[in-house]
């Protein structure tokens, strides 16, 4: 019997990575997706594990790029959907480069729900499958100094409980990943090292990955990775959205982990 087949888009590094190498622990074949040349090793990772592995080294923000991640899928039925690639930005809105924000909105919400949109299509018409999003705690708070990031949280989470309740009657389930601040390149990449969040101790990305994968193998609608971030995003949820800006503020703000 071949080897069910899953999708894990930004996996060259961080939560991706973790999530891939639990799909091809798990007896998934893979194809991978990133816009990293990391990618490459990575996916030598993945074979090591006995997987079959296809790498797509694409841009996921334009559809272009989704398209040429769903052609490298050759028809095959997928399994799984891990739609985890994503990035931020980090210093105020108004001195930001725009084409720098509008990839954040591109690769966060755009790429995402249109690679969604093509393998859910699938996997409605088969009445199977699991998709796994990687929201995050953040979309809870208004995002001073990451104010781009943040919405396009509160826009994925919002999604992705929208669309587990239209395929409710199917066998189809979408479960959200809702991580805190986590071990990755991604604060490097967001240009937030000299900030609180960035130099503070972060969530293990592996065991991140684990909690969602566990969650989205029992069909869970959402999970909140980590203690921390189970009462912080409780919290958020009773705080007024000011006072939630001005604390993420003293966390982001430019300047905020110096001595």
């Amino acid at each position: 019997m071949p080897r069910p087949l899953a999708i894990v888009t930004g996996a060259s590094s961080g939560i991706g990575y973790e999530l891939a190498k639990l799909a091809a622990q798990d007896g998934y074949d893979l194809v991978v997706a990133a816009d990293r040349p990391e990618l490459g090793q990575a996916a030598q990772d993945f074979r090591a594990l006995g997987a079959e592995v296809e790498a797509v080294q694409v841009d996921l923000s334009t559809t272009e790029g989704v398209d040429r991640l769903c052609d490298a899928l050759r028809g095959r039925p997928v399994e799984v959907l891990c739609a985890n690639a994503g990035h931020g930005l980090g210093h105020g809105f108004l001195d930001q480069d725009f084409a720098e924000a509008r990839h954040v909105v591109d690769t966060n919400i755009v790429g995402t729900i249109y690679l969604i949109q093509k393998v859910g299509r699938d996997m409605r018409a088969r009445n199977a499958g699991k998709i796994l999003v990687t929201g995050s705690i953040a979309g809870f708070m208004p995002g001073s100094f990451q104010a781009v990031y943040n919405g396009t949280k509160a826009f994925i989470n919002s999604f992705a409980f929208a669309l587990r309740n239209e395929l409710k009657d199917t066998e189809v389930t979408i479960t959200d990943l809702m991580p805190g601040a986590t071990e990755t390149e991604f604060f490097e990449r967001a240009d937030l090292m000299d900030t609180k969040v960035g130099q503070a101790k972060k969530d293990d990305p592996a065991m991140v990955a684990e909690v969602g994968w566990k969650a989205m193998k029992n069909g869970e609608g959402d999970v909140v990775a980590g203690w921390k971030n189970k009462l912080q995003s409780a919290i958020a949820n009773v705080t007024p959205a000011g006072m939630l800006a001005e604390q993420h503020r003293k966390q982001a703000e430019p300047g905020s982990g110096k001595a």
